[in-house]
């Protein structure tokens, strides 16, 4: 119920004038989890990242080493499937019945650990991407003090209510961050740099196919957490029916 709750409000909002202003930080924190995921593949890949940026508008840049194809591929990935891939363990969490608390106080630790890493320290050595120091600093230490604020002060439902919400906002604005990518992929769309533009240049391929290859994968990923949700709560229901006594022969 609380999860449906939290769909239900994030639908609502964006019929609401200026309500993006109540969502605001929950977009910067999908950001957050979008450049990490890039990060995140940058380093599995064997790679390193010299920097991560979030701006005021939401958007982002993170800055790596580039090797082959198939680590650029993964790297390229790992922002919009990053976002979703979060967002469905928050779902399996939820279903888990983890506690809240410890959800947020993680995300808090997360958030911190690509801020002070990656969005100031390593940009001051490399010298790299300055600008974007001040607004995420300010975003990724607001984010994380939330986070744990909430997690320490907040009543167990109002706690579980967010990380929901988290969930939630992580899944819809991975889906509508990819309906954006699909149509600047286009032929006819104005040239704007996206994942989908960087695969296209390092492989040949249309950007168009990378787009409608992330969004597959990401509905393929959605439809797969929703279907364990679904069979974790139907289990949970499932009344215990009683066993009839084997006749004696």
């Amino acid at each position: 119920m609380t999860l449906l709750v939290a769909a239900t409000i994030s639908v609502l909002l964006w019929f609401i004038p200026y309500a993006e202003v109540l969502t605001y930080p929950f977009r910067i924190f999908v950001t957050f989890i979008h450049e990490g995921g890039h990060a995140i593949a940058a380093l599995l890949t064997g790679n390193s990242v010299a920097s991560l940026s979030v701006a005021m508008n939401a958007s982002g840049e993170t800055y790596t080493t580039q090797g082959g194809l198939i680590s650029n591929f993964l790297i390229a990935s790992g922002g919009y499937l990053g976002a979703m891939a979060f967002g469905a363990l928050l779902l399996v969490l939820i279903r888990k019945a983890v506690a809240a608390r410890i959800v947020l106080v993680s995300c808090a630790v997360l958030i911190f650990a690509l801020t002070m890493i990656w969005g100031l320290f390593k940009p001051m050595v490399s010298l790299n991407a300055w600008s974007g120091i001040p607004f995420t600093l300010f975003a990724g230490l607001f984010i994380s003090v939330g986070l744990v604020l909430i997690a320490k002060f907040a009543s167990a439902r109002v706690a579980t209510f967010f990380v929901s919400f988290l969930a939630v906002q992580c899944v819809l604005n991975a889906l509508f961050d990819l309906k954006t990518v699909f149509f600047l992929s286009s032929p006819f769309a104005p040239a704007v740099p996206t994942d989908a533009v960087n695969m296209a240049h390092a492989t040949g391929i249309p950007a168009i196919f990378w787009a409608a290859l992330w969004i597959m994968v990401a509905l393929g990923i959605l439809w797969f957490v929703m279907r364990l949700y679904v069979a974790g709560r139907d289990k949970s229901f499932q009344p215990d029916l009683p066993f009839e006594d084997t006749p004696t022969v």
